[in-house]
């Protein structure tokens, strides 16, 4: 490790909670729906999306009309993308004449995209500039829009007072798009536009090497689908290598801006949630444990691929584990953009994670496995955290015999059984899937690596799927209808299976009345509510997924460290 390297790291956290009133404040308006300066321009445009789809944006909706409007969204958007997937070949703007993907394929993609993973099956140059753009890129946004609208829902839930009503999620998602979204993603393609990132409708282009051979590189619409795949958390990368890719990651300042972007919403919804329920220290504290568990993964993650492996430092190759990283980027920022995009649900990789160390690959699949919860996905992580807190009160009220009480609110066992359910949903899935994988010959198929790798490349796959994150360990044959199959059921379980018992809380919150604190409320703002939170996720992640690491990641570095190397 080297100095440089934490500075870097610092430097990046330093930035993140610099932004993080700033960037809560403008998500506070939209939130509450007010005026913004972007409405002068935006308005007429918002309005007139309301007319045309015959909507009330003052109409108010329970929890169920909430949850309702979201899944028939999310379910036409799902298979509008299906089709524009099959039918991609006979679709317009398709200059490189791309097939149409198989019916497995696009049932992946169009899940993973409708979820927020943006797992991807396939090679991103395969798809046309209008399946990127129509396809995909639609996604990207309104994925991110519902996230965070799910997350405004459950602020309102804390933050009302015996109220039947949660917002309107048509409205949510609108003022989220035009006004958060939209602008923020035009500010950032002009940015890696002038740092060289392709926008062009073309599909290739012919060059000459230096060897006197003729290569052809792949273009397209590149900026645009690059931003909104960082702000919005998605993580599917236009080229194959993503982000590590030089069309779409070119200078040491796009690596950075790409990691602060992946980040910057999730800080910002922290802050959100403090004002929403009238204490930003409330917020704070929450932000406070995320960044306590994010510097113990980088912290590890750094120190593993600076060390690298003991047994080519023997062979006289010294120095840090460069094996699946660019030379233009080194350990660090390949390490801490390895924990800043599975701490998010983003997905997108500068770096090979299956090529870090063992032990330096098990942080980016244990922040998938806890929920993605430490900054997370646009309002995904918020919310899954929040979880964590109802189920952190309902402890501490245990220890000190009181009824636990959270901003304002009683929570009762009814909250306490739809939280447990939203974060068991996670590792019946991962675990069970890959269960099933281990002992299926179409699940074992798919490792290209045997023992433990081969286990860890399974067991990220179903982590990865299952938190809508869409990073791959690498070396899983994933493109067969065994697995295509399996982690497109994985993403719509993981996503939609955890936003509806979050919309029940929020539905339940809602309607009870606000309690102030008393001398006997437990404290939810300090070091100690900070280090209850932090244990109570470490212990659940640990208890749940410690066995099935071990098989995995803690087997393969024992294997390293015997002088073991395959």
């Amino acid at each position: 490790m080297t100095i440089q390297g934490w500075l870097l790291i610092l430097a990046f956290m330093a930035v993140l909670f610099a932004l993080a009133k700033p960037v809560g404040l403008w998500l506070f308006a939209l939130y509450e729906g007010r005026r913004t300066p972007l409405h002068a321009v935006l308005g007429p445009l918002e309005r007139g999306c309301y007319r045309l789809a015959g909507i009330d944006p003052h109409a108010e909706q329970d929890w169920r009309r909430y949850g309702v409007s979201m899944l028939v969204f999310n379910l036409v958007l799902l298979l509008m993308t299906y089709a524009v997937l099959r039918l991609q070949a006979v679709l317009p703007f398709n200059p490189g004449a791309a097939a149409g993907q198989d019916a497995h394929l696009a049932f992946n993609t169009a899940i993973s995209f409708t979820t927020n993973t943006n797992w991807q099956s396939y090679a991103g140059e395969s798809l046309s500039p209008l399946a990127q753009m129509l396809g995909l890129a639609v996604h990207n946004f309104v994925s991110a829009a519902t996230g965070i609208a799910v997350a405004f829902a459950l602020f309102r839930g804390f933050a009302r007072r015996q109220s039947a009503t949660l917002g309107n999620f048509w409205a949510d998602v609108t003022r989220i798009t035009l006004y958060l979204l939209l602008p923020a993603c035009i500010a950032y393609a002009l940015f890696l536009m002038a740092s060289g990132v392709p926008q062009t409708l073309a599909a290739s282009v012919d060059v000459t090497t230096l060897e006197g051979a003729v290569q052809t590189i792949g273009l397209g619409p590149v900026a645009s689908q690059e931003a909104i795949k960082m702000l919005g958390t998605n993580g599917g990368g236009f080229f194959n290598a993503n982000s590590a890719h030089p069309f779409e990651n070119p200078t040491a300042l796009t690596n950075l801006l790409q990691m602060l972007s992946i980040f910057v919403i999730g800080v910002g919804l922290t802050w959100t949630f403090g004002k929403a329920v009238g204490d930003t220290r409330q917020g704070w504290a929450i932000l406070a444990a995320m960044a306590l568990l994010f510097l113990a993964g980088v912290g590890v993650t750094y120190w593993q691929e600076a060390a690298g492996n003991p047994n080519l430092a023997g062979l006289g190759v010294a120095g840090a584990n460069m094996e699946g990283k660019e030379v233009r980027f080194g350990a660090a920022a390949s390490a801490l953009f390895a924990v800043v995009t599975t701490a998010a649900s983003c997905g997108a990789v500068n770096a090979m994670h299956g090529s870090f160390t063992a032990l330096g690959g098990l942080v980016p699949m244990l922040n998938m496995q806890l929920g993605e919860i430490i900054v997370g996905g646009v309002g995904a992580g918020i919310y899954g955290f929040l979880l964590f807190g109802i189920l952190a009160v309902f402890v501490a009220g245990l220890m000190v015999g009181r009824t636990p009480e959270y901003v304002g609110k009683k929570i009762d066992a009814r909250e306490v059984k739809l939280a447990v359910l939203a974060i068991a949903v996670l590792p019946l899935s991962i675990l069970g899937l890959t269960a099933l994988s281990a002992v299926t010959p179409a699940g074992l198929a798919g490792p290209l690596a045997k023992g433990p790798h081969g286990f860890s490349e399974m067991l990220y796959a179903f982590s990865s799927a299952t938190g809508n994150n869409g990073s791959a360990f690498a070396g899983l044959s994933a493109n067969t209808p065994w697995y295509n199959g399996l982690l497109g059921v994985a993403m719509w379980i993981g996503r939609f299976f955890v936003i509806l018992p979050v919309l029940a809380i929020a539905g339940s919150l809602a309607a009870k009345r606000h309690v102030p604190a008393g001398p006997g409320s437990f404290p939810t703002t300090g070091p100690l509510w900070v280090g209850l939170l932090v244990g109570l996720i470490l212990v659940l992640g640990g208890l749940t997924f410690l066995p099935s690491l071990a098989l995995g990641p803690v087997a393969d570095h024992l294997a390293m460290i015997r002088g073991q190397l395959l």
